[in-house]
């Protein structure tokens, strides 16, 4: 079992009027990497899909896969194609059961937006994870 001490969360920086299932996902993934990058995906329905399992490394942030796991969630674009917090409230609750989950199981795991990482120049996940999710360390006190 691998160490895991980060969680980064990620939009698949689409359209929030545009269809982006799980199958599109992992389809672009395994064309860009070779195989899913994301252990989870998000759709707009609030569904979670486990697109790779959280013993393998991932694809989803450069210098940090090894130890870390990669949540995305549908959207991350406005109507107009710019960068915004498009998340549902089905995906905001998913998210927020997921993460709890993730933090009983990796309790020494810090949560991140992908833009918070050191040289990263992207907006995503297009809010501050970091700020929204600081309220889940509570669990280690």
């Amino acid at each position: 079992m691998r160490h895991i001490d980060l969680i980064v969360i990620h939009c698949s920086a689409t359209r929030c009027d545009q269809n982006f299932s799980v199958t599109a996902l992992i389809r672009w993934h395994e064309e860009k990497f070779g195989f899913t990058g994301y252990h989870y995906y998000i759709t707009r329905d609030g569904k979670i899909y486990q697109t790779r399992h959280e013993n393998l490394v991932g694809a989803h942030a450069k210098g940090y896969n090894r130890h870390s796991l990669g949540i995305c969630y549908e959207g991350g674009l406005d109507e107009q194609g710019k960068s915004a917090d498009t998340r549902t409230p089905m995906q905001k609750q998913a998210l927020l059961t997921l993460l709890r989950r993730l933090k009983k199981e990796h309790p020494d795991a810090e949560i991140l937006g992908h833009r918070d990482l050191p040289n990263v120049h992207k907006d995503c996940p297009c809010f501050d994870a970091r700020s929204e999710y600081q309220c889940l360390k509570l669990f280690n006190d």
